[in-house]
This record gives structure tokens, sequence and C-alpha cells, in this order.
């Protein structure tokens, strides 16, 4: 995970997740349009995940 991808993640969290898959982008987006927080937290955990 760079500081690219984590700088991003804080910004516009699905932005960040968009190379993980379309399941992934989806679920932070919607995550995000909840609050920002949780997408942030969301984006994170999938960027952290190596799977």
């Amino acid at each position: 995970m760079g500081c690219f991808r984590v700088l991003l993640a804080i910004i516009f969290p699905p932005l960040a997740v968009l190379g993980k898959g379309c399941g992934s982008f989806v679920i932070v987006f919607l995550l995000t349009l909840c609050g920002w927080v949780p997408g942030v937290i969301a984006a994170l955990v999938i960027l952290n995940n190596p799977n």
C-alpha cells in the first residue's frame, strides 16, 4: 500500500480501490455516500488486504 493510495483513500475513497474490482468500488462508494468516515475506513481496510 503506497503513500499515494493512502492519500487517495483519505481524499476520495472509491477512487483508491478502483483497481481492486467492481465489488470493492461499489461497497466503498455506498459507504462514502452514507458518510465520509465509513468510506475511508473501508477503503483502507480493502487496500491493506493482501488478497
